[in-house]
Parts: structure tokens; sequence; C-alpha cells
């Protein structure tokens, strides 16, 4: 089982504003920032991932290419997640499909990552991992989504997406709470 020929995308362009300041670039208790310890993990399960960032962020740009990603800046990022995510699948369009990870959910496990790259490369449309019962992320997409995802705007993302096709998501059952665990204030981390 290998996720060949996906790529891996970090959606790193947020602005993290209920944070308080940039927390992509926050230490965890181990002292990594945040946005690096989610793509350290995206890197070890897909080494061709790319991140998305927002203009003018260099020292983002610099640590998430240290650990392994290629940077692509978005100059809609203040958008929303959709620009971004539209930005980053035309960065990477000829794949054979897309994992789409969050830079503020760095407790994903590489093998979680591994086996939703898995279940698309077996023939799944989308794939997404869960965790006793509750879908999390990252989520997967067939190269099939390709135009609908470059085709994304605002601020919801791929949610519209996944409403749509709910039918279609293959869920990859794990002992992973990283899945649910996002980042969006200083409380998060405790």
């Amino acid at each position: 089982m290998s996720g060949r020929g996906i790529v891996g995308i970090l959606l790193a362009a947020g602005a993290g504003t209920r944070f308080g300041s940039n927390k992509l670039l926050h230490p965890l208790a181990d002292g990594t920032p945040i946005a690096v310890a989610a793509a350290r993990h995206l890197a070890a399960a897909l080494p061709d991932s790319v991140a998305v960032v927002r203009p003018g962020v260099p020292e983002l740009e610099a640590a998430l290419r240290a650990a392994g990603l290629r940077v692509t800046a978005c100059p809609r990022a203040t958008e929303g997640m959709g620009a971004s995510l539209a930005h980053a699948v035309r960065a990477a369009r000829d794949a054979a499909g897309w994992v789409v990870a969050l830079a503020d959910m760095p407790f994903v496990l590489p093998e979680t990552i591994r086996r939703v790259a898995a279940r698309l490369a077996e023939g799944a449309a989308i794939a997404a991992p869960r965790f006793r019962g509750e879908r999390g992320h990252p989520v997967g997409f067939d190269a099939g989504y390709r135009d609908a995802l470059e085709a994304l705007a605002g601020d919801e993302g791929a949610r519209a997406i996944l409403r749509r096709d709910a039918g279609r998501v293959a869920l990859v059952d794990c002992e992973d709470p990283g899945v649910l665990r996002d980042i969006d204030r200083p409380a998060d981390l405790a």
C-alpha cells in the first residue's frame, strides 16, 4: 500500500487571527513550530508535498522548505482557504490525487496520512480518517476532483464538495486523536 502519485498539500496560508499571533510559528512543547510539526508528518508520509502560504511570511516559507516541502505563495490567500487550496492543486495539478492537511493540526500521525493516501491509491474518490466515529483530517481527493478543487474560492475550503459527495467518502478508521485536534487558540495547546 502506497500513496504513489498522491501529492500532499499543507494549507499554511491562514492569518491565525484567533490565536493572537502567527500561530503557525508558535512552538509546541518540544520547541517545534506548529506548522513545521505538521509539515514533517506530511513529508514523512508523502515526500512529494507542497505547502501553500500567504505572501510576505519568509520565516514560515523557510521553515516549511527545511521540513521538506515545496512552498508556493498564494497571492489570493486573504480570500480564504478555498483560494489557497485551489492554488495548491494548480501547483500540483498532474497528481493522481491530493491529501489535504492543515498546518494547525500538528498531531496527525504520518501513518494516518499514509493510510488516507493508500485509500486513494486503491481507488477511493475521497478518503478521510475517522477516530471514534468522527471524521477528521487530512482529507484526500482523487484526480477526478481537480476541476472542482481548482475552482474553489472563499473561506469554506472543500466543505461543499464533502457535503455534496458525502456518499463517496471512504472512511479510514484509526486510533489517532490528532485527526480531530486543531490549534486555534493558545489554550488548544494545553
